[in-house]
């Protein structure tokens, strides 16, 4: 298969040539193959948090392994080629069956198996206080317990990758070790730890910040708290959601500023991402409003919100237009980045003998459109118009 495009970073028409499952060669396009036409050539995009797509909920005991066939290829729509089904706070055994049937999909489904890089477990050893715990329902949060997370990462056959926690608890810095040991990427959210508890996690082997500046308290100490400390921390990656209402652009510009590349984007997708505006009753936040602009909020106070809807691509054309990064940076934020955190083949990018996973996109009016996906050398999805290759 031989693909040509415009290079997302250099700008150059290149040919991309695949074999098997790899990129075996890249070239330069000479004038007579350039067509004014070619899309651009990205590599894939990489979600750590995404908690449900197109109605199927990934913490709801409904869900099957052909719903999560579903939400893997209508991600691929999407331009993601790698994600992290992420289960929250929940009793015990809901959390034990919601991972069974994730794994069931990636033993059915050899593509699935090749997209879901992990599971993301978010919770249940969070914070307990209102703000921190966010939607998290506070009779299933609990403090750490290694015995109850081995338990679900051998139903997991170790498919557990990333973890995030409140280091407020007692025993958490033994705990993390632990984790961090077993090779689970820890991630430090939804907590009201102190700079002290955030510093001595760090060093225990915490390595990430979940949505840096959302589970938070509405009013906190103005300095030092919980945010600045993880701002400050040079070891500590920081995800975000920058669809447009979770963080102000300020916010998101100071982060950016402050982590550089160890700044990534998350989705932190809900189950009604992907259906239209509307009322919804929900499980965990009763009833709220999925407006056309993409935000959803509690029905009784739009000032609330009840999740996120909005794909990765959203937050990429959003950083690009509040001009916090340039396209390729933004892109690589969504892409190599969160590949290069969590040690996957995409961190190579669009390099000869790398994973052939990469996109083909298009720039329309205010945002970009996938036409093409190609997953471990297949295309995965294609538009209806047709691309010159």
């Amino acid at each position: 298969m031989f693909i040509k495009g415009i290079h997302y970073q250099t700008g150059e028409a290149i040919g991309i040539s695949i074999e098997n499952e790899n990129i075996s060669s890249i070239e330069k396009l000479t004038k007579g193959d350039i067509s004014s036409k070619l899309p651009i050539i990205a590599p894939g995009l990489v979600d750590l948090q995404l908690n449900g797509y197109r109605g199927v909920d990934f913490n709801s005991p409904l869900f099957s392994k052909e719903d999560v066939y579903n939400v893997t290829s209508a991600l691929w729509k999407e331009g993601v080629v790698s994600y992290y089904p992420t289960i929250i706070t929940n009793e015990d055994s809901k959390i034990e069956e919601a991972i069974g049937t994730i794994l069931e999909s990636c033993e059915a489904y050899d593509l699935v198996n090749k997209s879901i890089e992990g599971i993301h477990l978010e919770g249940p050893f969070i914070s307990p206080e209102d703000g921190p715990r966010g939607a998290h329902k506070k009779k299933y949060v609990q403090k750490p317990d290694w015995p109850l997370f081995q338990k679900w990462q051998h139903a997991a056959k170790g498919k557990i990758k990333i973890l995030t926690l409140s280091p407020e608890w007692p025993g958490s810095l033994d705990f993390i070790k632990k984790c961090a040991d077993s090779g689970v990427t820890v991630a430090i959210g939804h907590t009201a730890a102190t700079p002290e508890q955030i510093k001595a996690a760090v060093s225990a082997g915490a390595k990430l910040s979940t949505h840096l500046g959302n589970g938070a308290h509405l009013m906190m100490q103005r300095h030092p708290n919980y945010i600045w400390e993880q701002l400050a921390q040079d070891n500590l990656w920081a995800s975000c959601i920058a669809d447009g209402f979770h963080l102000p652009p300020s916010v998101l510009k100071v982060i950016f500023k402050v982590k550089k590349e160890m700044a990534i984007l998350v989705s932190d997708a809900v189950y009604l991402s992907g259906l239209p505006p509307g009322t919804y009753n929900t499980h965990i936040g009763g009833e709220v409003v999925l407006t056309s602009q993409g935000k959803l909020h509690l029905a009784d106070n739009p000032n609330l919100l009840a999740g996120s809807v909005k794909m990765l691509k959203s937050g990429i054309e959003n950083l690009v237009q509040e001009g916090i990064c340039s396209f390729p940076d933004a892109w690589n934020a969504a892409s190599i980045l969160p590949a290069l955190l969590m040690n996957l083949p995409i961190q190579k990018g669009l390099s000869i003998y790398s994973k052939a996973d990469f996109v083909l996109i298009e720039r329309q009016t205010n945002h970009w459109k996938v036409i093409q996906t190609v997953k471990h050398g297949k295309i995965v999805y294609q538009d209806e118009s047709s691309i010159e290759n």
